[in-house]
């Protein structure tokens, strides 16, 4: 059963984090300049999110750690006849441990958070799928995003 984050979570939160970008590879996600500083930066922002009223981070036990973690945001966007309040959430670093897979944890975070999402009135909530997750989440009620995505790194 998933539960709220806390403090005492943070240090497996980033190691869930490192595992997710582990899977994801290839030079965007991993890059071979990237060092590890990354990860005291996500310790920091991971525990001022926790106190944040539009971020909800939702965790499932393990026997020594996290078994798996979802984050969900809330921002707010300028409203438009396709968004009524502009209320946009996301979400984000979706990982389950490898030796926790194909247990429903994943299942039920994002179910946790789409009634977070909901409770705060989003409009719609967007995610990046990988492929192994991707049939999950279309049987969720996600659909193809209508907005083409570019990316610029400065």
């Amino acid at each position: 059963m998933p539960r709220t984050a806390t403090e005492h979570d943070i240090s497996e939160l980033v190691r869930l984090r490192a595992l997710l970008f582990d899977d994801l590879g290839g030079d965007f996600f991993t890059p071979a300049n990237a060092g590890d500083d990354w990860r005291d930066t996500l310790a920091r922002v991971s525990t001022r999110k926790l106190t944040e009223p539009d971020c909800q981070i939702l965790v499932v036990d393990g026997d020594t750690g996290l078994a798996a973690c979802g984050i969900g945001t809330i921002e707010q966007w300028f409203p438009g006849p396709h968004s009524r309040n502009g209320r946009i959430g996301h979400v984000i670093g979706m990982v389950t441990d490898p030796s926790y897979r194909r247990r429903g944890h994943s299942r039920a975070i994002m179910l946790g958070l789409l009634d977070w999402f909901r409770d705060r009135d989003a409009v719609r909530v967007d995610l990046t799928a990988s492929h192994e997750a991707e049939p999950l989440y279309r049987q969720l009620g996600f659909s193809d995003h209508p907005d083409p995505l570019l990316c610029w790194k400065p």
